[in-house]
Order: C-alpha cells, then structure tokens, then sequence
C-alpha cells in the first residue's frame, strides 16, 4: 500500500533503525519504546493483521516468527527472557493496520505490557 508507513519502511522510503532485514520481513527499532529494548518486525508484503496471514505465502509466514529469535539474540535478550506480542484489530490496541510483531526484553516486563 502506498499510503502505509510500515509499507514505506520496508521499501526504504522512511528512515528506520534496521535491527534486521531479509528478503520476507525489516525489524527496525519501535519509536515510543515500551520495553529496554523493543523491535518491531514486519512482513514486506502488506496484509492488515495477523486476521489476513494466510495471504503471506509459507516462506514469509515462518520468516516473521524465525525474525523474532533472530532479533532477541541481536539484541542479547534470549537468556534473560522476552515478549513476543501482536496486537490484531483496534480493539486489541493495533494502531498501524500492517501486519507487524512487537519483540520487548531488556529488563522486567509488566504483565500489562504490549
């Protein structure tokens, strides 16, 4: 989609900063952070939430969930613990309608974080 700014991120029209990027999905690092570390991971290809993954082909599908370990040991988190969270709809608190996951470590979490 043109007008999306996780669609832009990916194509590189919007500066980010890169944790991680392949050919299926771009980590960058969360702009209002709510963890010591947080990263959002995002699929290249456009589709709402996690409600339409089916339209990601299985490649693009085990490439979101693999870029999450891949992200917590670049981020030295993977011993000490970390979140894997996505919020689906408005009701559940996603605010940009593009597929995307929350990695968040780096410290106690709050149970009513993300």
């Amino acid at each position: 989609m043109d007008d999306c700014i996780f669609c832009r991120i990916a194509r590189g029209e919007i500066p980010a900063t890169k944790v991680y990027d392949d050919e299926y999905v771009v980590a960058f690092r969360d702009i209002n952070p709510l963890a010591p570390k947080h990263v959002v991971i995002i699929p290249r290809r456009h589709v709402d939430s996690l409600n339409q993954l089916d339209r990601l082909n299985e490649n693009e599908q085990l490439a979101l969930l693999h870029a999450c370990r891949t992200v917590a040991q670049a981020e030295g988190i993977t011993e000490s613990g970390y979140r894997v969270a996505i919020n689906c709809g408005d009701d559940a608190g996603q605010t940009v309608h593009h597929l995307h996951v929350h990695v968040l470590g780096g410290g106690k979490l709050s149970v009513n974080m993300a």
